[in-house]
């Protein structure tokens, strides 16, 4: 009895020993073969192959034996587990966000039976410009502009005037400030397209930089102005400060007869620096006293804030007599302002 059971176990393990082994055997004729790409789509209309997509964007890799994939890569940049999806004629995957090349970045799956790689053009987005320091200089001064999407920078200008790059990485750019430059748009141009900073470099007329400039004088009201405070400074050595003494007092500097004519000139540009209790109160910028015609801000506590109004916010005033910023929350704090001057 106990050695016909166990015969028949025996029986019964070698049947499913030899299954197992015809499994495998069939699974490795079917699938043991490396992976093909033939086409990149899109998620929505997949029957159309595309021939360029951008970073970050989700696209479907169409090919063949596909379904063991373990490893997506663009350009060596490998993809995150949880950002694709495989069956045996696709991979759906997110492009990385940020890639070694503005153009070229091949496609490499790799699964259990071998790799395949495809070339294709994954452009990163356009460049993009979010500041650059410092705010103004003279001819060889070096500027740091930050941004993203920088990789390939083929040019950097100041309007018309090509600049000297430094050093480049994809988020910072340093270059020297090309001769004759006094005001000027910053521009970045890459393979695949070109950014312009928000605001000119520089200045074509300096009210303030180190001192308060020949023919202008301090009249503010209800406000205590220093003009060589030195410890909050944006640019040099000295900035200014104001304490407003009431609520809704006014910084304020008036220029000489004659007053500076516009002609030519697109915007006054200032930098302002909040004191304690600023945070989000409001100021007014007014144009030779002209309230009707004020621009208002908001102040940030802590951190420098560079605003340029355009003229045509001013109705365009034909000449320039006096600036004033105005404490609009009716709070009794401190600011302190650098490179005061029209661009």
């Amino acid at each position: 009895m106990i050695k016909r059971f166990t015969q028949y176990n025996y029986a019964v393990l070698m049947i499913l020993l030899l299954t197992i082994i015809f499994s495998c055997k069939k699974e490795d004729n079917t699938h043991a073969v490396p992976p093909l790409i033939t086409g990149v789509t899109d998620l929505i209309n997949r029957g159309t192959a595309l021939s360029s997509v951008k970073y970050g964007e989700w696209i479907v890799i169409k090919g063949a034996h596909l379904a063991t994939t373990y490893k997506v890569e663009f350009n060596a940049v490998l993809v995150a587990d949880s950002l694709y999806y495989a069956d045996d004629s696709t991979v759906t995957v997110k492009i990385p966000a940020n890639l070694p090349d503005p153009i070229n970045n091949p496609i490499t799956v790799t699964t259990k039976y071998g790799s395949a790689t495809y070339g294709f053009k994954i452009m990163q987005p356009a460049p993009i410009i979010t500041r650059f320091n410092p705010e103004a200089g003279a001819t060889g001064d070096q500027v740091t502009i930050s941004g993203n999407h920088f990789n390939g920078v083929t040019e950097v200008k100041f309007d018309n005037a090509v600049a000297a790059i430094v050093s480049k990485s994809n988020q910072e750019l340093k270059v020297n400030v090309p001769a004759g430059v006094t005001s000027a748009f910053i521009t970045v141009t890459t393979p695949v397209g070109m950014a312009t900073s928000p605001i000119r470099f520089g200045f074509k007329y300096i009210i303030y930089d180190e001192r308060l400039q020949t023919g202008w004088s301090n009249s503010s009201y209800s406000a205590t102005a220093v003009f060589n405070h030195t410890t909050t400074v944006k640019r040099g050595t000295t900035a200014i400060s104001s304490a407003y003494t009431v609520g809704f007092g006014g910084f304020r500097v008036s220029k000489a007869a004659p007053a500076v004519s516009l002609a030519g000139f697109s915007a006054i540009k200032f930098s302002v620096f909040g004191g304690p209790g600023t945070e989000a109160k409001r100021a007014r910028v007014i144009i030779n006293g002209v309230s009707t015609t004020a621009f208002q801000i908001v102040l940030k506590e802590g951190a420098w804030s560079t605003f340029e109004i355009p003229l045509s916010n001013f109705n365009n005033p034909a000449t320039l007599s006096s600036i004033e910023i105005k404490e609009y929350s009716g709070a009794i704090v401190t600011v302190y302002l650098d490179d005061i001057g029209i661009s």
